[in-house]
């Protein structure tokens, strides 16, 4: 093993990032009997939980605890104390403590945690929860998660970012608010792709050049959203037809040998070795890999990108309810956010944050993975129940899993 490869695999233990556990879960974690299993949970939408309701979360009095439950290193963090500074802000300034537990490494896996004691109206204890934005829409159908009182949170309705303002299956964002935000890139080796790299997904699928060195997404959404893209379809506005025509391309390029592998987040692996070429990937990697003074690059799609957004949600049956919301007002304050993207390197949601962060750390807001261009930021369309397993089962075929 080299110098680079030693350091290299201590960077990824040392520096394991939340998307990077939720990829090396989501590789295994949409199996047939999985997508089967949310298929049933996600068309059940008859029977609401205990407690579910449509008004709005009533006013109340501020609480002495609350329970928020996060992905693992996905908010600032004092790395001598081990505490988390601005969950710390909020305790001064409403005499909260807050009980934060890492306990969502995988949306499928939480879900499958929490289901039967949400359908019972139970939170389990929890006040607050992120998941991403699909998983928000599941929530929300099943009647899992509260109405916020927009009222109470002015920081949001003022702050929000436009980007991540109006989703298909929120557009009010009334029962959800978003936390953090990232991209899909294409990343490659300048030795071996060409300096300027393939410039969408499509050059990755017909390059001969490339073949067998070329790697896509486990993540159903980020792959069949690039493809998409590349042939001029705004994922946005895609249908189940257009998204399985893509995953046919996806196949056939695969069989052809042109794709070598769909990969999670191993893919950082193959490329630093020169396994891969160019490759589909995370920005919160493309960071690591590029800052080691390698030929590895990375490159936004000419054709526009996918990203990803994870949400609070409130669910049904939290105790405190009222304090969580204004938990979420809390961290839409600019200067309480620059902190929490500092820590997490991830595309904040609140507006103003950038304009903190030039001041205190310019380094950051001249990052374009963390301030990127959001004019060219796609998101893939909330199918039906029905249709999103019928393509998830399409794709998982695809890929061989």
């Amino acid at each position: 093993m080299t110098e680079f490869e030693r350091r290299f695999d201590e960077l990824i233990q040392e520096q394991l990032t939340r998307r990077r556990l939720l990829r090396r879960g989501a590789a295994g974690a949409l199996s047939m009997s999985a997508i089967a299993y949310l298929a049933a949970c996600g068309s059940d939408e008859t029977s609401k939980p205990k407690g579910a309701s449509e008004k709005t979360i009533p006013k109340g009095k501020v609480a002495k605890t609350m329970t928020f439950a996060n992905w693992p290193l996905y908010i600032d963090v004092d790395e001598k104390t081990k505490g988390h500074p601005t969950l710390d802000e909020f305790q001064k300034k409403y005499g909260t403590k807050t009980k934060y537990v890492e306990e969502i490494n995988d949306n499928v896996e939480f879900f499958g945690k929490v289901r039967q004691e949400y359908a019972q109206g139970n939170s389990g204890g929890r006040d607050l929860h992120v998941v991403t934005d699909w998983m928000c829409a599941r929530m929300k159908r099943l009647g899992y998660v509260q109405k916020l009182d927009k009222s109470e949170m002015p920081n949001v309705t003022k702050n929000i970012e436009d980007s991540v303002a109006h989703p298909d299956f929120d557009p009010n964002r009334e029962l959800s608010v978003p936390w953090q935000s990232g991209q899909v890139l294409i990343i490659y080796r300048a030795d071996k792709a060409g300096k300027a790299g393939p410039a969408n997904a499509n050059e990755l699928i017909e390059d001969k050049k490339l073949k067998g060195k070329v790697t896509f997404l486990t993540e159903m959404r980020d792959s069949v959203g690039s493809v998409l893209l590349a042939d001029g379809i705004k994922p946005e506005d895609a249908t189940k037809d257009q998204c399985l025509q893509a995953i046919d391309k996806l196949e056939k390029a695969a069989k052809d040998g042109q794709i070598r592998r769909f990969t999670g987040n191993e893919y950082t692996r193959d490329i630093s070795k020169g396994d891969s070429y160019a490759i589909l990937g995370w920005s919160g990697d493309a960071v690591q890999l590029t800052a080691q003074g390698t030929k590895v690059k990375y490159r936004f799609p000419d054709v526009g990108y996918m990203v990803f957004t994870d949400s609070m949600q409130i669910p049904v049956g939290a105790p405190h309810a009222f304090t969580a919301e204004k938990y979420m007002n809390f961290v839409y304050d600019p200067e309480v956010q620059a902190k929490i993207t500092a820590y997490v390197n991830y595309v904040p949601p609140v507006k103003g944050t950038k304009d903190v962060l030039q001041q205190s750390d310019p380094e950051i807001a001249s990052n374009q993975l963390i301030f990127p261009d959001l004019s060219k930021s796609h998101n893939l369309k909330t199918f039906s129940p029905k249709d999103e397993a019928e393509i998830d089962e399409a794709f998982q075929r695809a890929i061989g899993a």
